[in-house]
């Protein structure tokens, strides 16, 4: 027998579970491997086994074949059901006895042994199974740690785009919450053309940023309680290109910068800044642009005050086809239909946030 070395500080953490319908068989392993470093238990019957390894967390399972009242095969069927990852050898009295192999195969059986008065063959079985033990471990706890440094990643973005939306939100009482119902109604608006989550969220959030360039707008000329000079609306009108620079010097923001650049683009030619027309538009600049005009209309301004659902309604179906994409229109007229019930969700989603936010400050 070869030389082996008690390396319980190396093994003690791989938990073996011995299963044979012969006590002294499963005592002969626990105590040959229990000597060699590792954590091992035993069971006698087949059936409480299962249950053994569905409740102890074992990492090896080694087990006899021809046992009653069912052979080791059918345990495995069992345990495979709601155990995957759990590595089997299997143990014969004789080569011949063994199970065939596309049935070793299916239920994912590591290996099996031939039983013997020398368990080193055995032994060089189980070590096998505790590299890939531990090579999995390593996967496991690296794939933890890439999910967790997502989620932080992934709190400090939105928390950037918060303070962005607030930013631009605090410079005019007016206008206060604006680019939350935008963003609302834009995603609902994506969710009924039955767009995938990706694109949903690429709407919602572009909905939060399509007025940062308002940052760069003087207060004079975007606080003005009167009509704009021509000089002054021509300021005004730049503020979508101004938004889509800010988010093209942010990697995670570039694939919403050309949708905010379009948000104020027409169906037929007229918008702004760059006049395209049609599908030329991105889609999503044109889901936006339907969002944007009905929260104008039916919020008060400094300068007007708030339209009815009715009129609002009215100025889209009439901008179908000029204005807007008249299939990103109808489906948000549609979605008008439930409107009662849209404004109560939009008040307490943007209550919940206002809260979330206190509580976070």
């Amino acid at each position: 027998m070869r030389k082996r070395v008690n390396a319980a500080s190396d093994k003690n953490d791989i938990s073996i579970l011995a299963l044979d319908d012969d006590p002294v068989m499963t005592l002969t392993l626990q105590a040959y491997f229990q000597n060699a470093g590792y954590t091992v238990d035993t069971a006698n019957d087949p059936e409480a086994a299962v249950e053994l390894v569905r409740s102890g967390g074992y990492d090896i399972l080694l087990l006899d074949f021809l046992m009653t009242p069912i052979c080791g095969d059918q345990v495995v069927e069992q345990i495979r059901k709601f155990d995957k990852e759990l590595f089997i050898i299997l143990l014969t009295g004789h080569k011949s006895m063994a199970p065939p192999i596309r049935t070793i195969r299916a239920l994912d059986i590591q290996g099996y042994y031939e039983k013997s008065d020398r368990f080193d063959q055995l032994e060089l079985l189980v070590e096998s199974c505790v590299k890939s033990i531990r090579q999995m471990r390593i996967i496991r706890s690296q794939n933890e740690e890439l999910t967790e440094a997502n989620l932080k990643l992934n709190e400090s973005y939105l928390e950037l785009i918060r303070v962005l939306r607030l930013t631009v939100d605090a410079r005019d009482i007016y206008t206060r919450g604006h680019s939350d119902r935008v963003s609302y109604y834009a995603e609902h608006i994506a969710r009924a053309m039955n767009k995938d989550e990706e694109y949903c969220s690429r709407v919602r959030i572009a909905g939060l940023f399509h007025d940062l360039g308002k940052l760069n707008v003087p207060d004079s000329v975007l606080l003005k309680d009167s009509s704009l000079t021509g000089e002054e609306y021509a300021l005004i009108k730049t503020h979508p290109a101004k938004g889509s620079e800010m988010l093209s010097s942010v990697s995670v923001f570039k694939d919403m910068a050309v949708i905010v650049r379009s948000h104020h683009e027409r169906w037929d030619g007229k918008g702004y800044p760059d006049g395209l027309k049609g599908e030329e538009i991105p889609e999503e600049a044109r889901i936006i642009a339907v969002a944007d005009a009905f929260d104008a209309m039916t919020s008060t301004r400094r300068y007007r005050a708030s339209r009815s659902l009715e009129y609002a309604k009215s100025e889209i179906i009439r901008g179908r086809g000029t204005q807007f994409d008249s299939n990103v229109a109808d489906t948000f007229l549609k979605l008008l239909d439930n409107y009662d019930s849209m404004s109560a969700e939009l008040e307490w989603t943007h209550d919940d946030a206002m809260q979330r936010g206190k509580d976070n400050g």
